[in-house]
């Protein structure tokens, strides 16, 4: 089988259940903020959810999975499964013991890490909310770990299904803290919601295990040269992602001195505009890094260049209109969606200010996504994390500059510059090191979707006021409307990119 069809054929099924995950996302945060709207309560729960958020990503999520999966997948590529079982369990025991320890820390600490980091703005009752409900949501960094660590083996095996289900099961423990803990426990149940989805993403992933006679024996493995290697790889990452996780402190620090809802509505826009990147871009990017890793094991660069070119445009070909619709489309969707209850107009034009900034980076998060990837994929963690840092650096200078004229969606625009530029030199480093990325082969096509957006964008903008007026009609309308003209441009370009990509990955 091609690896641009193994990569397909996984990314179909994980955009199938990463787009259940959406919509149920996407009722979830429906209920909180018909709930909650955009109160000093929302505000407290989504600053609490930073540091435990912050201790997965560092110690047990991304920068884990990224520096473990291709060594794992180095030892299955070159037939040495004894190998990689060691590696997995030294990992897995390491994970629990750190990640529970530095997050008992942080619970006993919560006062002060709200005080001096998260919200010193704002009053000492909300202050105290917040470090409540994140004393409660410390619970969940750990298990997090374990179930990124068991996701990582099973995508090395090419088992998507169970990987694909956990953030439906996570989702769905949210729901229910929302439908049946919050009506009690206010606040304080949308947070043992997210305990409950944790253990509920760990469990689903079960069977997966048995399938693929996963194997563990506690151990730490600190002299092992493979965990060692893990560890090498991990350090940059980590230092990348906390720079990211330094970045959003930041932003929830500036847009908390701005007044009561601002952050709630920052966060929705966030939400929104991450909808279609995990549906496609992460669906596609994680369906791609086992493949693009066993490529760079095997040394078959040619196969890597060509299967990462291809898999870009594909990528980028589709975020495209995306983008452009949830711009132009962007205060009727959420009027739409969330616009009842406790979430009135005010709540949809501050949201909408800053949706219209975050929609415009939506291709280049996508790129970002897969790109990085690839240099996981070649043992490199520290040229994407050099470039992420600077990236971040240069977002919080310009939040820092754009907050005062633009408010919180100057918060939303300096994320966008700054994830446009890291994508760009991510694609001009990675061309170097791979010798060349067969532009030929995707950068016409890309091209070409960029002015069939185009022409998309000029036929559909004057319809948002008839749209606005009409509610859910309308909009289901314009959204129909405009993936027809999408697709009608592209096939007047000659660029029918969609019949191309099947025949591509089914030949």
């Amino acid at each position: 089988m091609s690896p641009l069809r193994l990569i397909v054929r996984a990314a179909t099924l994980l955009t199938a259940a990463y787009l259940v995950n959406g919509l149920l996302g996407l009722l979830r945060q429906i209920l909180i903020y018909g709930a909650f709207g955009t109160s000093p309560e929302l505000d407290a729960y989504w600053a609490a959810f930073r540091i435990p958020d912050l201790l997965f990503t560092l110690f047990a999520g991304g920068a884990l999975v990224s520096a473990f999966l291709p060594v794992f997948t180095t030892h299955r590529a070159r037939g040495d499964e004894a190998a990689a079982w060691r590696l997995a369990s030294a990992v897995l025991t390491t994970v629990a013991f750190v990640v529970s320890g530095f997050s008992l820390l942080a619970s006993l600490a919560a006062p002060m890490l709200v005080k001096l980091l998260l919200a010193p703005q704002v009053p000492l009752p909300q202050q105290q909310l917040t470090a409540s409900l994140m004393r409660i949501m410390l619970i969940t960094p750990a298990v997090f770990g374990l179930s990124g660590i068991v996701m990582g083996i099973l995508q090395a095996h090419q088992r998507f299904l169970w990987t694909a289900l956990a953030p439906i099961l996570y989702n769905l423990g949210m729901i229910a803290g929302v439908l049946f803990l919050a009506p009690r426990g206010g606040v304080h149940g949308l947070a043992w919601g997210v305990v409950l989805g944790a253990f509920l993403h760990l469990l689903i992933q079960a069977p997966g295990w048995w399938q693929v006679r996963g194997r563990y024996r506690p151990r730490l493995g600190w002299r092992d040269p493979d965990v060692r290697e893990v560890i090498a790889l991990m350090i940059p990452r980590m230092l990348g992602l906390a720079a990211i996780q330094l970045n959003f402190l930041v932003n929830t620090r500036l847009v908390s001195g701005l007044g009561a809802g601002y952050l709630a509505a920052l966060n929705l826009a966030w939400q929104l505009m991450l909808q279609p990147q995990i549906v496609l871009a992460q669906a596609m990017a994680t369906a791609a890094f086992p493949t693009l890793s066993a490529l760079a094991a095997r040394e078959e660069r040619g196969a890597l260049r060509r299967t990462l070119g291809e898999t870009l445009g594909i990528l980028l070909g589709i975020t495209f209109p995306i983008a452009a619709g949830m711009i132009l489309l962007r205060r009727p969707l959420i009027a739409a969606l969330f616009q009842r209850g406790a979430f009135g107009a005010a709540s949809t034009e501050w949201t909408a200010q800053a949706l219209q900034f975050y929609a415009l980076g939506l291709p280049a998060h996508a790129g970002v996504e897969l790109l990085a990837r690839t240099f996981y994929a070649l043992h490199d963690t520290r040229t994407p994390v050099g470039v992420g840092v600077g990236a971040m650096a240069l977002n919080i200078a310009l939040s820092l500059a754009w907050i005062g004229p633009l408010g919180h969606g100057g918060v939303a625009l300096a994320n966008t510059v700054a994830t446009t530029l890291e994508g760009i030199l991510l694609l001009v480093l990675l061309a170097r090191r791979l010798e060349g990325l067969e532009a030929h082969r995707w950068g016409r096509a890309v091209g070409q979707a960029g002015a069939a957006t185009l022409a998309m964008s000029l036929a559909l903008g004057p319809m948002v006021p008839w749209v606005t007026d009409r509610g859910w009609p309308g909009l289901l309308l314009a959204i129909l409307l405009g993936a027809g003209l999408y697709g009608l441009a592209l096939q007047c370009l000659g660029v029918p990119w969609i019949r191309w990509a099947i025949r591509r990955a089914f030949s």
